[in-house]
């Protein structure tokens, strides 16, 4: 593989862990109890977001990419009620977190540039790696501001 695609690939994935490592220290802020409050009547909770990030990374780069077969609810990552243990469903988020970056790995240049059908506008696999950790991002983001209207933080600085 040419070295511009390596690097694209080690960033990429370095970039996911970071997301994922956030992910993590904003689950962890919340006391056990306010990890699947809703505090908004339209919103979600962090326990929501961080099963819809699960399922996200496991449907379009493990199933779309990886061909691990998993089949995606939807709908249930939103509305289930929870409550689960929180280090369940880390290990579960860590373990797609994980497989992202092993998925990404393993891609040729070729791989990478292999289309995808059915995503639009997004055309090639590499396209569904970024949009993953575009969404990973903006969910993090949220999380930040579900964490504050719960009274609570991860108390680190702004970063990527």
């Amino acid at each position: 593989m040419d070295k511009q695609a390596r690097f694209i690939q080690e960033d990429l994935a370095r970039y996911y862990q970071h997301l994922g490592n956030r992910v993590e220290r904003a689950a962890r802020a919340l006391p056990a109890d306010k990890l699947w409050v809703k505090p908004f009547p339209f919103g979600n909770s962090v326990g929501n977001l961080v099963l819809h990030l699960t399922g996200n990374l496991n449907h379009y780069i493990g199933a779309l990419i990886a061909g691990s077969g998993y089949a995606r609810d939807r709908a249930r990552e939103f509305a289930d009620p929870g409550p689960y243990p929180l280090e369940q469903v880390l290990s579960r988020f860590r373990e797609a977190v994980a497989m992202v970056g092993q998925t990404l790995q393993t891609q040729s240049a070729a791989d990478l540039a292999r289309p995808v059908s059915d995503q639009s506008p997004i055309q090639t696999r590499f396209g569904l790696f970024l949009v993953c950790a575009a969404h990973l991002s903006n969910h993090v983001g949220q999380m930040s501001y579900l964490m504050q209207a719960l009274g609570h933080g991860t108390r680190e600085p702004p970063s990527w």
